[in-house]
């Protein structure tokens, strides 16, 4: 009988995941056995659901298992012997998961070059105005303790108004919730409008840790196809008509992975299926502050009334600092702010007044400007390497951190993934990004860290090893 160690060296996760692997290659798990139940198979174990959740994360990505909506997890893949009778193929094993990606960008800093990363460097950082910000916070003085406002540190609060209104959102203070990042931001509005069992619309390819994040909390995921201008309006609508599910979730703007940037035409498009089915729209627009063309927002079509916004300081400030922020109605930023209380009582005071003081400094503009001109060079120079190496482009967007690319002869990401990493380097490999979960020939690249050649001498090595077979 299978026992988890639970004082052994190997995380309980790995440990999942090596006696599946084992029952299933050595036949003793067949094709389309069914697995226990997530919780089941925690309580048996006396384990987190967490724990057996991120394992079959890992078994579904590896390709052992597969996800049935409201059915369970079920053996997808043959054992050996049984794929050699049969003269099917094995997909070769590759570590990358949603929980792998989150421990390299969380735990592991070892590899040296990450072009798959989904974060600024460090040098492009706004570490100047950051210093002057804990410096002012030192000199206000003020009283530190307590827990602050459940809402957030008004004057920031009512400085986001401000710029909103800039940015054609006519808001209220009672309409901005502020967050530790937008990953709190999201987790809230997740766990508040879903259930385990509802459809939720999601980008397909889309923002990696929202997709774990919902696996985890059992929603259906139905992917809307990415396209360069926006979405398959067509896939949308069908979706809508045939699932009649209550929120889609989407990046509009300098998307993960894709880097492509909706329409104001599609996003007119997208709204009116929202209105007419009578549905929420959550808009994740956490690289707006990269973008340096003005242009209109869910929110600012929508006035809030439908569309839920989210935005984080972290991405162009520091990912350290961990402010975000949410607009929505005053009903539902009531309910949201109550489950924040209930999760983790309210947000960093100390954090937001930093950030506050930050976006008084007179230079905060100016650096974003800088920073949007440093990643449009980015961009540039690495959408011209990929080209030269016979890439083909998603998009171009010249903004943003993502360029969202393919070889024909590099069939599984995967596979040059692993292959990286074993050369110190961090790729982004496309079935992260999948509601499917299944190999792709598709990789993320971030043009701030693509700029050392050791990366593309790598993928010149690759497509050699591959074209010599």
């Amino acid at each position: 009988m299978f026992a988890l160690q639970h004082h052994s060296q190997v995380p309980l996760v790995q440990q999942i995941v090596t006696h599946f692997t084992g029952l299933i290659e050595q036949g003793r798990l067949r094709l389309g056995a069914k697995l226990p139940s997530i919780r089941q198979f925690a309580k048996t174990h006396s384990v987190s659901v967490f724990t057996v959740a991120d394992a079959y994360d890992r078994l579904v990505a590896q390709g052992y298992l597969v996800s049935r909506a409201n059915s369970g997890f079920f053996v997808k893949r043959m054992a050996a012997a049984d794929a050699a009778a049969t003269g099917t193929g094995v997909r070769r094993w590759a570590p990358f998961d949603a929980m792998w990606c989150l421990r390299e960008v969380f735990e592991n800093r070892d590899l040296a070059l990450k072009p798959g990363c989904g974060w600024i460097p460090d040098a492009w950082l706004f570490n100047d105005g950051l210093q002057r910000g804990l410096r002012a916070l030192a000199a206000d003085g003020g009283d530190f303790g307590g827990y602050g406002d459940p809402l957030g540190y008004r004057p920031l609060r009512q400085t986001i108004r401000d710029v909103m209104l800039e940015q054609d959102i006519s808001v209220s203070l009672p309409q901005i919730l502020l967050t530790q990042g937008s990953s709190q931001a999201l987790d809230l509005v997740a766990r508040s409008l879903i259930k385990p069992g509802d459809s939720v619309l999601v980008d397909d390819p889309g923002y990696a840790n929202l997709l774990h994040s919902l696996r985890f909390l059992g929603a259906r995921l139905l992917g809307v196809p990415r396209s360069p201008d926006g979405y398959d309006l067509g896939v949308l609508e069908s979706l809508i008509t045939e699932h009649r599910p209550k929120v889609f979730l989407t990046q509009p703007r300098l998307h993960s992975p894709t880097g492509s940037v909706a329409s104001l035409a599609q996003m007119h498009r997208v709204l009116n299926l929202i209105e007419r089915h009578d549905m929420l729209l959550v808009e994740n627009d956490i690289y707006a502050d990269l973008d340096p063309v003005v242009r209109q927002s869910f929110a600012s079509l929508d006035q809030l009334d439908r569309v839920i916004h989210i935005r984080s300081f972290s991405k162009a400030l520091s990912p350290n600092l961990r402010v975000g922020y949410l607009l929505a109605s005053a009903d539902l930023v009531e309910d949201f702010a109550q489950m924040k209380m209930m999760s983790g009582l309210t947000s960093s005071e100390i954090s937001e007044r930093i950030t506050h003081h930050v976006l008084m400094d007179g230079r905060w503009r100016k650096h974003l400007k800088s920073l949007s001109g440093r990643l449009a060079d980015a961009h540039d120079q690495t959408a011209e390497r990929l080209l030269q190496m016979g890439f083909k482009l998603f998009a171009q967007p010249r903004a943003g951190l993502f360029l969202w690319a393919h070889h024909p002869d590099l069939p599984d990401s995967d596979v040059v993934s692993a292959q990286a990493a074993e050369c110190g380097i961090m790729m982004g490999p496309g079935h992260l990004y999948s509601t499917s979960l299944e190999a792709t020939n598709w990789m993320r690249f971030n043009p701030a860290y693509c700029d050392d050649e050791r990366i593309f001498d790598f993928l010149k090595t690759a497509l050699a090893q591959r074209q010599a077979v």
